[in-house]
């Protein structure tokens, strides 16, 4: 059995809203990644193994603790998400005021190699989008910040042309 081709690494997209709306009727969703060569979310899984007296393991999964860092993310004034998170940064703001959500979307390359690509999975979940810092060397003024899940997953359908989330249950 042949293996299919590997998906391209700009399949798989991360979206925040630059709006930071928080009922998700006027979002504003922006690709992350302009000046990033590597980007992904680490799932930080919960594992406990134990071995008891008998010398028998066993392995318990519950769960994880998913983190994004966006360790290069250079200020645009004019960019809508790189302006908010300046101001998160600058006025030290915490909490819901850092909360807003984003869409995960994984891709496939249309076989015509022209047309658009086809969403094969697309999840919003509400995040809190944290600067870890502010400044940087010659290259540019640069926050970097972190995207910390904060619940709400569900999945649906999302437009890459009008950068809509619909949610559905399928």
């Amino acid at each position: 059995m042949a293996l299919g081709k590997i998906s391209e690494r700009s399949c798989f997209a991360i979206y925040v809203d630059a709006n930071f709306s928080a009922d998700y009727t006027e979002t504003d969703y922006k690709v992350i990644g302009t000046d990033l060569d590597d980007l992904s979310v680490a799932l930080n899984p919960e594992v406990e193994r134990k071995k008891n007296i008998l010398g028998e393991s066993s392995v318990t999964h519950s769960g994880y603790e998913p983190s994004i860092d966006v360790s290069t993310f250079y200020h645009r004034a004019k960019e809508v998400l790189e302006a908010k998170i300046m101001e998160l940064a600058m006025y030290r703001k915490q909490g819901d005021s850092c909360k807003t959500s984003m869409v995960e979307v994984l891709m496939e390359k249309a076989n015509d190699g022209v047309s658009a690509p086809n969403v094969i999975y697309a999840f919003r979940e509400d995040v809190l989008c944290v600067p870890e810092s502010y400044g940087g060397d010659t290259t540019g003024v640069q926050v970097p910040f972190s995207i910390n899940p904060a619940g709400n997953r569900v999945k649906g359908n999302f437009d890459l042309t009008t950068k809509k989330f619909t949610e559905n249950d399928l």
